[in-house]
């Protein structure tokens, strides 16, 4: 993964791609920071702060559309959509319902009190494919 970002930047580089260097330039900031408290770098690890700056963007479109501000919304959607081609494929409704399902009936789960292990749990098995909150809100709708 730190590879494919190091060839991704040199090329926005080399493009004169902004937007594409200034993502990736706040992308390699944060990991080089996390990598200062960890010695070696897994590709959770990357995925994790890519899905934080992910989630970041997304709650920013929110507030600019709230705010009527489509020109921030633009520049957002289009950092969104750099950020995005790192993550794996995520998983689909179906699929992680699956997911939920059988989750929910090896911990015998079944009140909305079992939500956090149940959600624990999920993520865990995702690995990375799954959004917290679409997790929740399955999970949520499955549970009593």
């Amino acid at each position: 993964m730190k590879e494919r970002i190091e060839k991704e930047f040199k090329e926005a580089l080399k493009e004169k791609n902004e937007i594409k260097v200034s993502v990736l330039r706040m992308l390699k900031a944060d990991l080089h920071n996390l990598s200062k408290d960890k010695k070696e770098l897994k590709d959770e690890d990357y995925i994790k702060v890519i899905q934080k700056h992910v989630r970041q963007h997304k709650d920013s479109i929110e507030q600019f559309e709230k705010g009527n501000r489509g020109d921030l919304v633009e520049k957002e959607r289009a950092e969104l959509s750099v950020l995005e081609t790192f993550l794996p494929k995520m998983l689909s409704e179906e699929e992680l319902t699956k997911i939920i399902k059988d989750t929910i009936a090896e911990l015998d789960a079944s009140t909305k009190k079992d939500m956090g292990r149940v959600i624990k749990e999920v993520i865990a098995k995702a690995k990375g494919t799954a959004d917290g909150r679409q997790v929740s809100r399955i999970a949520s709708g499955l549970l009593k």
